[in-house]
């Protein structure tokens, strides 16, 4: 199983990075052969609607995406965490998901719009990190993820979301949840 871990918090070492370990960590454990991308290190625009992917599905921009684009083609499963603010994922995770246009454009070319129904590159997961106890908290993120992944061809499994975790390591106060991020892993290697 290959398992690319995208790292959505500006925030390193951070509630979402611990968990996102712990995912990486179980997937390992398990046999995968786990790569990473830190959203927080890359330096990249947004998509600018240039429609330069319309026709060739490859994204005109120069820029860190290059590094990442082979990734989001080689994983067959893909676990995102991010913090959530303001109701959606941080900036920097948000721009990569913006490019995914790139990879949309990919897919229509490939497929064709008969078949877009249909998930052929692997699954998806989200794992989403709030510092308050709102009710519709991953509710937006949860429908980003969604489509992102539907843009890369992935069915959208959802994932683990935890409210309450705010201050920097508050989670490692929580074993539990460490623990149900380590056996994710485990069962997304797995094919489980």
């Amino acid at each position: 199983m290959n398992l690319l871990g995208i790292y959505g918090s500006p925030r390193k070492g951070g509630n979402t990075d611990l968990l996102l370990d712990q995912v990486m960590a179980g997937a390992a454990a398990a046999g995968a052969d786990c790569r990473t991308v830190y959203c927080r290190r890359l330096q990249m625009s947004g998509c600018l609607a240039c429609g330069g992917c319309d026709d060739t599905g490859e994204c005109v921009l120069d820029d860190d995406m290059d590094q990442v684009y082979p990734l989001l083609r080689w994983a067959r499963a893909i676990v995102m965490a991010v913090p959530i603010y303001f109701y959606a994922p941080p900036g920097q995770v948000k721009l990569l998901i913006d490019r995914a246009q790139a990879c949309w454009n990919h897919k229509l070319l490939t497929k064709g719009r008969g078949h877009l129904g249909t998930y052929d590159s692997g699954q998806g997961y989200l794992v989403g990190v709030g510092a308050t106890k709102g009710q519709n908290l991953f509710e937006p993120t949860d429908l980003i993820a969604k489509y992102f992944y539907d843009a890369l061809d992935m069915s959208y499994q959802g994932g683990l979301f935890y409210r309450r975790l705010e201050d920097k390591g508050a989670v490692l106060q929580h074993q539990d949840k460490l623990q149900e991020a380590y056996e994710l892993g485990k069962r997304i290697a797995g094919g489980k």
